[in-house]
Formats: structure tokens, C-alpha cells, sequence
């Protein structure tokens, strides 16, 4: 029998859609291919992010000394999990959307998108993923994307576009 899930508990991830210009002015986008032995999306295209994990932030300063809370801790793991999953550093990261899923094994997700520019660093992909590219809007039609990940994209370079 299957341990029922408290309904109120869900992960919480924060993506980083990365962008940069190319020499044409055009936009182009970091994506990163998950593992095959993921639980959720394994071997699809997506880009960088990770889980919130409270032993993960525990140790950052506290807003209050006698209470246990952290401002911009979304802030935090967005730029931390860039620096893992592609050894890259961005500027500050901007709110895009967010969403909720079901893993497979049950676990419901909350993702929160940003997006930021690209400050340093060379891309290579850190552990659970496979390959990396930097791809125009175009170019990302041709990888087999998590679904809405074209879309999130779309809405930065259209962002970009307006700036």
C-alpha cells in the first residue's frame, strides 16, 4: 500500500531561464538535458533550477535572530542551482511565471520561473544533467523540451524584445 501524501506539502523549484546576445543582437538561451535516471522528465530538455531545500538555506542569516525566516531565499537557490547545474553566475534573477505538477511518484511541484541575464562563467552541465546549448528561440524547436519550457522562452525574448 502507498503512503498517502499530506496534500498541503509540496516541492517548491525555482528555474532560471538564462539569456544573453549574440553578436546579431539576437537573444539565445541556455538549456540543459536532464538524466535519464530523473523521476520526473528524464532525457528532456528544460533549463536550470532546483529544489528548495531548508537544511540547503538553514545556515544563510536570518531576518529575524529569534525566528526562523529568510528573505529572498528564491533569489538565492536560483542563483545557486544555475551554479551547480551550469557553472555559470547571472545577474539578478526577475520573476517570469509559475506553475504546479504532479511528479510521477506523486510528489506535487511548485515551480517558480525567472529569468537573467548571463554575467560569467562557462557553460558545462553539473551533475543529473547531460548536455547543455545555447539556442535561439528558433534553434529550441528543434530539442525535445519539457512542454511550456518554448513557451516560458517565448515570453522572455518577447520581454527582451520590448526593453
Amino acid at each position: 500500500m502507498e503512503k498517502e501524501l499530506d496534500p498541503r506539502l509540496h516541492f517548491v523549484v525555482a528555474t532560471a531561464i538564462i539569456h544573453r546576445s549574440r553578436r546579431d543582437g539576437s537573444n539565445e538561451f541556455l538549456i540543459v538535458k536532464r538524466s535519464p535516471n530523473e523521476k520526473a522528465f528524464p532525457s528532456k530538455w528544460t533549463v536550470p533550477g532546483g529544489k528548495l531545500v531548508l537544511h540547503e538555506y538553514s545556515h544563510l542569516p536570518k531576518t529575524a535572530p529569534d525566528f526562523p525566516q529568510w528573505y529572498n531565499v528564491v533569489d538565492w537557490v536560483v542563483r545557486k542551482e544555475v551554479k551547480e547545474e551550469a557553472n555559470l553566475e547571472i545577474h539578478k534573477p526577475q520573476y517570469l511565471c509559475d506553475l504546479a505538477f504532479i511528479r510521477p511518484d506523486g510528489y506535487p511541484v511548485v515551480t517558480l520561473s525567472y529569468f537573467a541575464k548571463y554575467k560569467k562563467g562557462v557553460a558545462k552541465p553539473g551533475k543529473d544533467l547531460t548536455e547543455h546549448a545555447w539556442v535561439t528561440l528558433n534553434e529550441a524547436k528543434n530539442y525535445d523540451l519539457i512542454k511550456g519550457i518554448w513557451d516560458e522562452l517565448k515570453s522572455v525574448d518577447t520581454i527582451l524584445k520590448k526593453k
